[in-house]
């Protein structure tokens, strides 16, 4: 059960929905309301029903549209609803505003973060019947795509970049160039995050952006969230 403690520096509201989350973060639904719920710390106007609809609505759009319910087919009309279509896209001209972070902004502005840009992809996805989990690879968060044909494959997706689909030699010279270090291929670079460390990996983003502004207690808010995920 959800603790009574209230926390001294993030809003209420953000801090029990994403509390109230943890119980069930391994679900695709959950980890996508803990992560609105961090967007509730400055945006308390924010509306969940309204930012699942646009998911929802998103998904429909690409069910219409298939026929067959082959990955790649799935794929194909879901990168071009997502990416051609609504036009989701990294912010390459603000990459560190906090906003890039915040799934209603990312929604309405259709531009963000590589790591919030995965979670709106596999939560649409997702609602297709495909199976979607982050990769927490160093300094670029992707897509990896359980494919159904061949069973057991995977195919590696860069929702920053349009859905550009990798192969293991430029996800590294990906990594490469979003660290600036000269990082051997491994199989940590392809490693899953749990949905756990998905929204520790948000919460650190937000407290680097928020020091750099010098907005202390907005981190101090954030790492009140991130102290629930260690609980």
């Amino acid at each position: 059960m959800p603790s009574k403690t209230q926390p001294a520096y993030c809003r209420p509201a953000a801090y029990q929905l994403f509390q109230e989350q943890l119980a069930t973060v391994d679900t695709g639904e959950s980890l996508f309301r803990a992560a609105f719920a961090i967007a509730l710390h400055q945006r308390p106007e924010a509306d969940l029903a309204e930012v699942e609809t646009i998911v929802e609505n998103l998904a429909d759009t690409v069910a219409r549209r298939v026929c067959s319910r082959s990955t790649e087919a799935l794929l194909a009309h879901l990168h071009d609803v997502l990416f051609d279509v609504y036009g989701l896209r990294g912010n390459v001209d603000d990459y560190f505003n906090p906003a890039n972070s915040y799934l209603p902004d990312v929604l309405h502005a259709r531009q963000g973060l590589p790591i919030t840009l995965v979670l709106v992809y596999k939560r649409v996805a997702e609602q297709l019947g495909l199976t979607v989990h982050g990769v927490n690879s160093p300094g670029h968060f992707l897509a990896e795509v359980e494919a159904n044909e061949p069973p057991g494959e995977s195919l590696y997706i860069d929702a920053f970049f349009s859905g550009e689909l990798l192969n293991e030699n430029e996800i590294v010279e990906r990594i490469r160039q979003a660290t600036g270090l000269d990082i051997e291929p491994t199989p940590k670079l392809l490693a899953r995050a749990t949905h756990r460390q998905w929204l520790g990996r948000m919460l650190n983003n937000l407290q680097a952006a928020f020091a750099t502004l010098g907005q202390d207690r907005d981190v101090y808010a954030m790492q009140e969230l991130q102290a629930l995920l260690v609980v």
